[in-house]
């Protein structure tokens, strides 16, 4: 499946009931989602964005709150001035879901919205 593909999906609300993804399983489905890092012992799914300043940074969280709130699916947050890492898992079952990569697609697509205020992404 697709990066596009994955952000075309919507997210299945987990309550405990499957088990994770193993670390092999998710590295099939991070072929989708290339930027995204697997840490953890294949647990999580992170990656850091950088940006030209504090208010872009803050633009792009509030427009990845957007995506995780619609989604039913929420990423932690750290923001450090100019950069914001997003750390994906599902909590319910202590590791990666395909919900977690549906949503790491559908960032990454709202990255590629020229018209968007994300505009200020370094690199």
């Amino acid at each position: 499946m697709s990066a596009g593909g994955l952000a075309a999906k919507s997210c299945v609300p987990c309550r405990g009931d499957i088990a994770p993804l193993t670390e092999a399983q998710a590295r099939v489905l991070l072929e989708n989602t290339p930027d995204w890092k697997l840490e953890e012992n294949g647990t999580r799914l992170v990656r850091r964005f950088e940006f030209e300043d504090f208010k872009k940074a803050i633009e792009f969280v509030n427009r990845v709150a957007e995506i995780a709130e619609a989604e039913g699916h929420h990423p932690d947050f750290a923001i450090h001035w100019n950069k914001v890492d997003l750390v994906l898992w599902t909590h319910t079952i202590g590791g990666l879901s395909e919900n977690d990569f549906i949503v790491a697609a559908k960032i990454d697509r709202l990255l590629k919205e020229p018209s968007r205020p994300t505009s200020g992404l370094v690199g």
